[in-house]
């Protein structure tokens, strides 16, 4: 083995020790907060503790690799915010088709069961809309800021693309619903979970969910490769797709027995084959169009 290919080995598994180190916390303090609160999902504790020490993982990365705040992607305040709406109306367009398809096979179907009242429609639209900005703040710097970034510096820009969007996509399934009763609860119950999280990872009903979420941050790491100063492109983007699929949850049903429903996955009745292949089409036009366009000048104006 060549000495480039260990040695982007090596970083290629640095961001899988950091995981596995923030889980193994999560389930030390997942196990301490349960026993003061009693009865809690156990699970539920560890996921949004690691998330939390994942997200905490950037400032002290930030201070080892000598990373700036500019060079994760962020803009000044006022061109932040236009990167921002940007960003979300990019998001809208580019998902919203989509969901016109899963309509018109059959797949998303009206749900008659709810209420339909304005008031109960812009409170289902604003918390869908506040909850979808809050986990692209989160996920948004420390996958297309921090991880990015790093892996940038260390190997080439395409490993840096691809093992980045891997990794947003592979957490995504890092979880169980196993629940282990407070009464059989012990100190290792919460690595016990941790371990069939990992292996959550390998259950085949999850691929085209998977390869969907790696489309989705294949697209995102290519806007912030291609404009350094884009993140809040990338949030704005992100905070739009997941504004549309939160939307879709509440005011849709998906219908599993349609004939074309293997185009989505069980994970959120969204993603899946259809996400994966129109996100692929998307990112092939902008590459031919990109390539006809001689002087090489920005698709989008972002600064």
């Amino acid at each position: 083995m060549s000495s480039y290919l260990l040695r982007s080995f090596v970083y290629a598994l640095i961001p899988f020790a950091v995981l596995v180190l923030a889980a193994s916390l999560a389930c030390v303090f997942a196990y301490i907060a349960c026993q003061f609160v009693g009865d809690c999902a156990l699970a539920k504790v560890i996921d949004k503790i690691t998330q939390a020490l994942l997200v905490l993982s950037i400032f002290p990365a930030m201070m080892v690799l000598k990373i700036k705040r500019k060079a994760l992607g962020f803009a000044p305040r006022t061109l932040f915010l236009k990167q921002l709406a940007l960003g979300f109306l990019l998001g809208i367009i580019t998902l919203l088709p989509v969901f016109a398809i899963l309509y018109g096979l059959h797949i998303s179907v009206i749900d008659l069961t709810q209420p339909w009242t304005v008031l109960w429609c812009v409170q289902k639209s604003g918390l869908a809309l506040l909850l979808a900005l809050l986990i692209s703040l989160i996920e948004e710097p420390l996958f297309r800021g921090i991880l990015l970034v790093s892996f940038k510096r260390s190997i080439s820009v395409f490993a840096a693309i691809s093992l980045s969007a891997g990794y947003y996509a592979v957490l995504h399934f890092l979880k169980t619903t196993t629940v282990i009763p407070e009464a059989e609860r012990s100190f290792s119950s919460g690595f016990q979970l941790l371990w069939m999280a990992f292996g959550n990872v390998l259950n085949p009903e999850i691929i085209s969910a998977l390869l969907a979420l790696v489309m989705v941050g294949i697209f995102l790491a290519l806007i912030r490769i291609n404009y350094p100063a884009s993140l809040g492109v990338c949030i704005g983007c992100h905070t739009g797709w997941v504004w549309l699929i939160k939307m879709n949850k509440s005011f849709f049903n998906t219908d599993v027995t349609a004939d074309y429903a293997f185009l989505v996955s069980p994970y959120d009745g969204v993603i899946g084959y259809l996400v994966a292949g129109w996100l692929a089409v998307i990112l092939l036009c902008l590459v031919g169009l990109r390539q006809l366009v001689k002087k090489r000048k920005p698709l989008l104006h972002l600064s």
